[in-house]
């Protein structure tokens, strides 16, 4: 046959598998840095391997949980950057894994894209290794899956997936929530991974470009205030479950706000009394708030407003709780308590400083 006259190949057709062969020789080190007892760090076979018992379980309950990114990855593709937006990633599916009482132990990612550039790819898993350093889990595989005409030119999607294990009868929430119970509030780090199509559409109005100085920080560009990534808890709140044996439950608060996520770990007899005026709100806030002409109420159910979670704690217990949080890194504020159950599973007291 002619060299004129030869048959398609998949590189024509946009599927370049020697890109994705060099990508995957560039996050291999950035897997084994994540490596912990149970997995070996390695990469390349079929399916990831964990060792419950390595890991020193004896009887334990798997839990799982998989989340997105949603459109802050508009925002890192806009501004062309890739190398956080992984820590989100991890965050949103270990947190959820946390507030269960578990401890996180592996993570798989699944990476879409219309064109893969294997730069662009090592950046996106340099963030999903540190934020699996963060959380102590594993990166024991993914799939990286070349999309064109599904994906424009080098947008691309991102979707995590994560087990823990707690030993049977360790679970959260407990089942003695009582009228009394404190909530602490831990800090959030911004506005994590919730809430990014009406941030993106305040900016659009606000005028502000992403390379522009944040109105609302010192030093970074509004790009770099907006990704600043996702908290993770794990480390902070595994230590203070181990160590006091005082939390109850836990509540991630994410899309849907304290509305929302509060009254899922509680009991049906219960609702959440929160002093709104005893949160401190984040500037990246109150700027939203002000630029969108967006109502409290509306905040509130949209972003965590400066907590990023909420234990519910044994009114006795609440400083020792929160003194082991605060060495663990964690600024920690009691936020309300729990009352007998009324029209809705949160009741406010006060008012946000927007």
């Amino acid at each position: 046959m002619s060299e004129g006259s030869k048959g398609l190949t998949y590189a024509q057709a946009g599927v370049d598998i020697d890109a994705g062969n060099l990508m995957v020789e560039k996050i291999k080190p950035l897997v084994r840095s994540t490596r912990r007892p149970g997995a070996d760090g390695e990469i390349g076979g079929f399916g990831g391997l964990f060792d419950l018992k390595a890991a020193g379980f004896s009887d334990p309950i798997l839990v799982a949980a998989n989340d997105g990114v949603g459109t802050k990855l508009k925002i890192a593709i806009d501004a062309g950057k890739h190398d956080t937006i992984g820590v989100d990633l991890v965050a949103m599916c270990v947190n959820d894994i946390v507030v269960q009482g578990a401890e996180p132990l592996l993570f798989l990612d699944y990476f879409a894209t219309g064109k893969l550039d294997p730069n662009q790819g090592a950046d996106i898993v340099s963030g999903i290794a540190e934020g699996c350093r963060q959380a102590g889990c594993a990166l024991i595989g993914g799939e990286t899956a070349e999309m064109p005409g599904m994906y424009h030119g080098n947008d691309y999607d991102l979707a995590g997936f994560a087990v823990g294990a707690a030993e049977r009868g360790q679970l959260l929430p407990t089942d003695d929530v009582v009228e009394g119970d404190v909530l602490l509030g831990l800090a959030s780090s911004g506005v994590h991974s919730n809430g990014y199509s009406l941030v993106r559409r305040i900016v659009e109005k606000s005028g502000v470009k992403w390379a522009d100085r944040a109105p609302f920080a010192d030093g970074p560009t509004l790009a770099e205030a907006l990704l600043e990534p996702t908290r993770i808890y794990v480390k902070s709140l595994l230590k203070a479950i181990r160590e006091t044996h005082g939390i109850k439950a836990l509540a991630h608060i994410t899309g849907g706000g304290f509305p929302e996520n509060i009254p899922r770990v509680l009991p049906k007899e219960f609702s959440a009394e929160l002093d709104l005026s005893a949160i401190e709100v984040p500037r990246v806030f109150s700027w939203l708030a002000e630029t969108g002409g967006v109502a409290p109420e509306e905040m509130m159910r949209t972003f965590n407003c400066g907590v990023g979670m909420i234990a519910v704690v044994a009114a006795g217990q609440a400083a020792q709780v929160a003194a082991v949080l605060q060495e663990a890194g964690e600024t920690v504020t009691p936020i309300g308590r729990i009352v007998p159950r009324r029209d809705t599973g949160v009741i406010y007291r006060g008012s946000l400083a927007l």
